[in-house]
């Protein structure tokens, strides 16, 4: 079985120390530019992911840009301001949102040129105000489709289990189960 001969090794393992560019406009480009640079440069088969938070409302808004959301030195209490701001302003009747996941893989047995994508998503409502303490980022905003509380709310193993990222993860492990 493929799993059995795979070994994962961390940024710090293989001795990389670089920031990984993300300059893509899409979930997609930054997640394939991540895994591009660290299997070119270092020679490993690599997986990167880029996630975000998809409004309705603000035309998909974060989206790529969610982590500087409010501007390149902001931080997430500043990106969560001013996302319930744009939408107190644009008086919109949907709160509609996803959170979203894509993870690229390049492997050196297959054409570097064509990286296999996981997605993960997960659809849910943008609240009116911040709610708990757990996780992070836009945790204490976005309550999954399904449920009555964020994900902030949420005890960390149930948010793990059914979050874009496990989703997406899930979709990786099963691709090397063949």
């Amino acid at each position: 079985m493929l799993s059995q001969n795979i070994k994962l090794l961390t940024l710090d393992d293989i001795g990389c120390e670089d920031e990984l560019p993300e300059t893509g406009n899409t979930l997609e480009q930054n997640a394939v530019q991540k895994a591009r640079y660290v299997f070119d440069k270092y020679g490993y088969d690599c997986f990167a992911d880029d996630s975000g938070l998809e409004v309705e409302a603000l035309d998909g808004a974060p989206g790529v840009y969610s982590a500087r959301y409010a501007g390149p030195e902001a931080d997430f209490n500043k990106n969560i301001r001013k996302l319930l701001n744009e939408l107190d302003q644009t008086k919109a009747a949907s709160r509609n949102a996803r959170f979203r996941t894509v993870i690229a893989l390049l492997l050196k047995n297959r054409d570097p040129n064509d990286p296999l994508l996981f997605e993960g998503s997960v659809n849910g409502q943008i609240t009116e105000t911040v709610r708990g303490k757990q996780g992070f980022g836009y945790d204490p905003i976005f309550i999954p489709e399904g449920f009555h509380v964020t994900f902030a709310e949420m005890a960390p193993e149930l948010k793990n289990r059914i979050s874009h990222r496990a989703i997406a993860v899930n979709k990786l492990v099963d691709f090397f189960k063949g």
